[in-house]
């Protein structure tokens, strides 16, 4: 069977290094960097299949769309495309998912290395010359705390908390786990959500965003966190209050905080969080690394030769 396939918003799964040609083995293969809201339905008008990534599509689409058939969402969340909107169209929507497990749990760490260690706050002031002024062989610019002494809450024990656990073991930490799911861990401490803001020095977020945690994090629960403590989202940007967030950086109420998604993305350019020299930012990468990409675009092809025409 031969599809007509296009993909709309191409240039995140694969920004160029990797190559859609798999694709070609099952129809004529249209490929889009981005698309915006106005070019959806021209763009789409003829395919059997769309694959997209945070494209938006919704019944206005679909009863538009009459040759569309699949919809392959090149991400794990779901919440782009009216499931039920779909289903009333006849029109499979298929996700990815557990490709990029590795890759979100470096670069938590590589957040919590760069707050702790500060390597660049380190090679700018060599580079500004302060190792020569009268400095001896060694000099610190705050102290570098090490993380075999810290305790790391994960919220969400998913594929992904599981491996950001699994990792903050080896570097010898107390692991806390805070899971809706779990009733009993071996390895680690299950706790509740509040005791795990409590006593962890370092929190990061794993849970999927669902209506009732929108905003969970609060300036309740940031109150109850140790001053020096540190807080990780590579979640979804809605768990949390960014207001709340902004106040406590602020006044000190926490130490740091490092996110990797934002309510909005992207973020305004005078967005409060990005004016806090105590907030690391990074534009939505941490399911980026080229393995994760390269294993995303396999399961995308699976689902085209797996699918079944109506």
């Amino acid at each position: 069977m031969s599809y007509n396939i296009v993909v709309l918003d191409g240039i995140y799964a694969n920004p160029g290094d990797l190559s859609w040609e798999p694709l070609n083995e099952y129809g004529d293969v249209t490929i889009y960097e981005r698309t915006s809201p106005d070019q959806v339905l021209e763009r789409a008008a003829n395919a059997d299949i769309l694959i997209i990534n945070k494209i938006k599509l919704g019944a206005a689409e679909f009863e538009k769309l009459p040759n569309l058939q699949l919809v392959i969402i090149s991400a794990t969340g779901m919440d782009n495309v009216d499931l039920d909107a779909a289903k009333k169209y006849d029109i499979s929507v298929k996700n990815v998912s557990g490709y990029s497990t590795q890759s979100v749990a470096q670069h938590v760490f590589s957040m919590i290395l760069t707050l702790y260690n500060q390597v660049e706050a380190h090679d700018q002031s060599v580079k500004n010359g302060e190792w020569n002024s009268d400095k001896g062989f060694s000099y610190l610019l705050s102290t570098i705390p090490e993380l075999s002494s810290k305790t790391i809450t994960v919220v969400g024990y998913g594929q992904i908390g599981s491996e950001v656990a699994k990792v903050s073991k080896a570097f010898g930490m107390e692991v806390l786990i805070v899971s809706n799911h779990s009733k009993h861990l071996d390895d680690y401490e299950l706790v509740s959500l509040e005791e795990g803001f409590k006593r962890g020095d370092i929190v990061s977020l794993h849970w999927p965003m669902t209506p009732e945690r929108e905003g969970l994090i609060n300036k309740k629960l940031l109150r109850t966190m140790k001053p020096s403590a540190i807080l990780i989202n590579t979640a979804r940007g809605g768990l949390i209050n960014e207001s709340d967030l902004t106040d406590a950086l602020k006044d000190k109420t926490i130490a740091a905080a490092a996110l990797d998604v934002m309510i909005n993305e992207p973020p305004v350019t005078n967005h409060p969080l990005l004016m806090l020299s105590n907030c690391i930012v990074t534009p939505h990468i941490a399911w980026a690394s080229s393995k994760a990409r390269s294993i995303l675009l396999k399961k995308v092809f699976d689902h085209v030769a797996n699918f079944k025409t109506r």
